[in-house]
């Protein structure tokens, strides 16, 4: 009878892949990939660590740590004096313990269902556009992040950065007296600390919003057009969306009412609409509130971009009228970067448990490091010199833009008037194609956002936004200068 193998043969493994690194995990796969396909079965003995290291190739302690982990995950056992086997509990068992690895679909392999399908094509619709002229949200690299905000962040991570566990998911205490502070003065918010939701930009605060506020089945309003990351979070939540229409002083509040009476909220950009770029007059502002006081409604106020107006001092915010109705989101993207991901929530005290719940099970918390640095950044003054400094480097971005637009566009587009933030829009003659000249543009090395898809009605009016904050005037202009050859392309 011959005698049962009691040692590994190497060759079983198969290779290593030096050059790909973690070579650890690699062993550890394809020791398990062995016992699953059989050809280590039950009760094989391993070769010790000292021989099966030197045959590999690779470091001892590598193999130690990988025999203690496939032995607490159940693969191998160790005994005194008996080395190293694999675990008889597998045997009749192995093929289950480790599954073979999936094929890879095929690319055009149909998704998983509606949910799937609707997300993917918001992955679509809202991915970034390349860095070209007229990308929006696009900042200066000079100006955000400046060296003062390095200098900062390497001082404030040096003091924070023994806090290695969990946070408030409220966010960090000082960032939150710090934005309380910075909004009562610049924008006019009532709020104490406690009503302070730190998130990760005004699209995660609109989806707190949306499952805080709203059950599926529930009516609201939306601007006509709107944010499209507004339009995605309505969507997923299951509400049905009444999209009111604007005039010149934005939301038409008498309009809506008759139109839609009953809602559980409201979505307005009261400060600067997106994307037209008017600000809500005051009696609509009243209106809406008194609207929300009868039906005892939200209204969701995204001020995504106030701090940047060039005529004038920022309008104050809607919230500060009646904090008792209005959640107030705001965000640090425009005028820092977009890459820093930090933004908050003002929400009426009632509701600061169900925020920091909602905002628990998405992602706990923001990174605690980068809110010391914006919480010191807001508290010693650096964020007043920035805006100022930004403020007059945008205006005259803006101003090249305006100019450009003026001299090559004529005849060829019309430009909506606006005085504040960091894109303009360009609305194309009736009939035009605006999803059709944004492709073109692109290919031509010019990023610009089609207006019509931002409707509910259909069809939309042809329009394209600008954005102008990341490109020096010479740039901008010629970025026009394409679009203008784009332009008069027909169609």
């Amino acid at each position: 009878m011959p005698r049962q193998r009691t040692t590994l043969d190497l060759p079983a493994l198969g290779a290593l892949d030096r050059n790909a690194g973690r070579v650890g995990q690699q062993l550890a796969r394809l020791l398990r990939e062995a016992i699953a396909r059989g050809a280590l079965q039950a009760g094989e003995r391993l070769p010790s660590t000292r021989a099966l290291a030197a045959g590999l190739g690779i470091a001892r302690g590598t193999v130690t740590e990988v025999f203690e982990q496939l032995a607490a995950e159940g693969y191998l056992e160790a005994r005194v004096g008996a080395g190293t086997r694999v675990a008889r509990l597998l045997a009749g068992h192995a093929a289950d313990a480790v599954p073979p690895q999936p094929a890879r679909a095929p690319a055009a392999a149909p998704l998983a269902g509606a949910r799937a399908q609707r997300y993917a094509a918001i992955a679509r619709a809202l991915a970034p556009l390349p860095p070209a002229p007229f990308a929006i949200g696009t900042p200066d690299a000079a100006a955000a992040p400046d060296e003062g905000w390095r200098r900062l962040s390497r001082r404030v991570r040096a003091l924070e950065g023994g806090a290695a566990g969990y946070g408030d998911p409220r966010g960090v205490a000082a960032l939150r007296q710090a934005i309380a502070e910075h909004v009562r003065k610049a924008r006019a918010v009532a709020c104490a600390p406690e009503q302070v939701i730190v998130t990760a930009g005004t699209q995660q605060g609109l989806y707190l919003a949306a499952r805080v506020l709203l059950e599926p089945g529930d009516t609201v309003r939306a601007e006509d057009p709107a944010y499209p990351g507004l339009s995605a979070v309505l969507d997923d939540a299951g509400v049905r969306v009444h999209r009111a229409a604007l005039d010149d002083g934005g939301l038409d509040v008498a309009r809506a009412a008759a139109d839609c009476p009953a809602a559980r909220a409201a979505f307005v950009t009261p400060s600067h609409q997106y994307p037209l770029g008017m600000p809500m007059s005051m009696p609509r502002r009243l209106a809406l509130l008194a609207w929300a006081r009868e039906q005892e409604a939200w209204i969701v106020e995204d001020d995504y971009d106030s701090e940047l107006r060039y005529a004038g001092h920022p309008f104050p915010s809607l919230q500060g009228l009646d904090p008792s109705r209005v959640i107030y989101l705001g965000t640090f993207s425009k005028v820092l970067f977009p890459a820093l991901r930090l933004g908050y929530a003002i929400v009426p005290p009632p509701l600061a448990d169900a925020f920091a719940g909602a905002r628990t099970i998405l992602d706990r918390h923001a990174p605690t490091a980068d809110q010391h640095v914006v919480a010191a950044y807001l508290r010693e003054g650096a964020f007043d010199l920035h805006l100022r400094r930004i403020r007059a480097l945008y205006g005259e971005r803006r101003a090249a833009l305006v100019r450009a637009i003026g001299d090559q566009l004529g005849g060829l587009a019309t430009l909506q008037p606006s005085d504040q933030g960091m894109h303009l829009l360009l609305w194309l003659p009736h009939g035009r194609d605006d999803v059709a000249v944004a492709s073109r543009a692109l290919a031509a090395g010019v990023a610009v956002r089609p207006v019509s898809p931002m409707y509910g009605s259909r069809p939309g009016r042809p329009g394209l936004v600008l954005g102008f904050g990341g490109f020096p005037a010479e740039a901008l202009e010629a970025g026009v200068r394409k679009l203008r050859a784009v332009l008069e392309q027909p169609g």
